[in-house]
């Protein structure tokens, strides 16, 4: 799966963008300039199809925080606009969804005041040569395409707060909208790590076999247990452990009830350093190594500064796990170190993309209206 393309319009300070993407693609930029919301738009594209975006939005503020926050024509239908394309590789399939989410309007007596609002919706498909639309939602109202093929009205109307994508994804009677939402739903985003002493990653967890690591890293001692006792192969997860932890060991016990994991330092061969006992930066490195390298690699895996607590010396094989979960997963990040972005970029092949405001709005330096990038275009 490769996510090729989004928008985002009327978002934060997202005015209005459209991006070609790439197997990896690394944003870096200074505070304040929007990096964060470009990697957040992403995260609500995930939460409209888990049919969690209104919840989201009200999270952060409501929808009076999240709409664009400059300057605007006097508009009756102002909204939050996103949309992507994902190719799906295996089966040649094009996807492409949009939604649009705005306030209640005055006259409306239905919904909370400041609550988002989904206004519309529609995903499509392309095998040939156009798209084939499968859902549309305008309102309450939602088309969908049946099995005979044709456009039929739904019988159940979508309440306000609610995605059709989501109402119809639980429905189980659309292949290709069931397909669409696994494969957006398993989308990674990794946002920091907890490392007070309260952290999941600093607690045992269940002793469940585990494929992917949780986004708050709360099963990250069964991910290592899946890595040492069900794969078996941690030849990489080790080197990078060791790269970035100054020759230490990664000691994950056979799992009884609990899984629990620790750390052996060369200085102290005959100890386990338990996770409590570990540094914040130590403990973010494993939790990014579990997140970049699990049993099964999820299509997007989404860093957001994950610099942040890390030694220098940790960058270079946190580029090295980068540049190995790219073989993959399509990777983003998005971050203020230049010494990470340049091992990225040698490591990946890749160039960053700096985030710069651009008439109070935020926009990618060299951008083409159309998404192109002025160097990249000059490559191919």
């Amino acid at each position: 799966m490769l996510l090729r393309s989004m928008f985002a319009a009327n978002y934060r300070s997202l005015r209005a963008i459209r991006m070609d993407l790439a197997g990896v693609n690394l944003f870096i930029g200074e505070n304040g300039v929007g990096k964060s919301n470009l990697y957040r738009a992403l995260q609500l594209v995930q939460a409209a199809v888990r049919g969690t975006l209104a919840h989201e939005i009200a999270a952060e503020g409501g929808m009076a925080s999240a709409l664009w926050s400059g300057q605007r024509r006097a508009e009756k239908n102002f909204r939050i606009k996103f949309e992507v394309e994902v190719l799906d590789e295996e089966r040649a399939i094009t996807f492409r969804y949009r939604v649009e989410a705005g306030l209640r309007p005055l006259e409306a007596a239905a919904g909370f005041a400041f609550e988002p609002q989904v206004k519309a919706e529609e995903l499509s498909v392309e095998t040939g040569s156009r798209p084939v639309t499968m859902m549309k939602r305008a309102g309450p109202g939602i088309m969908v395409r049946g099995p005979t093929g044709r456009m039929q009205e739904y019988p159940e109307q979508a309440m306000t707060s609610e995605t059709a994508i989501a109402l119809l994804g639980d429905a189980g009677h659309y292949p290709e909208i069931g397909t669409f939402r696994r494969m957006i739903d398993s989308w990674r985003f990794f946002h920091g790590f907890r490392t007070d002493r309260a952290s999941p990653l600093r607690q045992p967890c269940l002793a469940v076999t585990s494929p992917l690591l949780d986004e708050d890293g709360s099963n990250l001692a069964a991910v290592f247990a899946t890595l040492v006792h069900i794969r078996g192969d941690t030849v990489e997860l080790a080197r990078a452990i060791s790269a970035a932890l100054g020759g230490a060991r990664l000691s994950v016990p056979e799992p009884g009830e609990h899984a629990e994991f620790g750390l052996v330092f060369p200085e102290f061969p005959l100890r386990v350093f338990q996770p409590r006992e570990l540094s914040d930066g130590q403990l973010r490195f494993l939790g990014l190594a579990a997140g970049l390298m699990s049993y099964r690699q999820p299509p997007l895996i989404a860093l957001n500064e994950p610099e942040a607590s890390l030694h220098p010396d940790m960058l270079p094989p946190l580029a090295d796990m980068i540049a190995e979960a790219s073989r993959a997963s399509q990777v983003w990040i998005v971050t203020h170190s230049e010494v990470l972005a340049a091992a990225v970029e040698a490591r990946c092949g890749t160039r960053s993309k700096r985030v710069i405001r651009r008439e109070g709005a935020t926009w990618i330096e060299g951008m083409r209206l159309t998404g192109v990038i002025d160097d990249e275009d000059d490559e191919i």
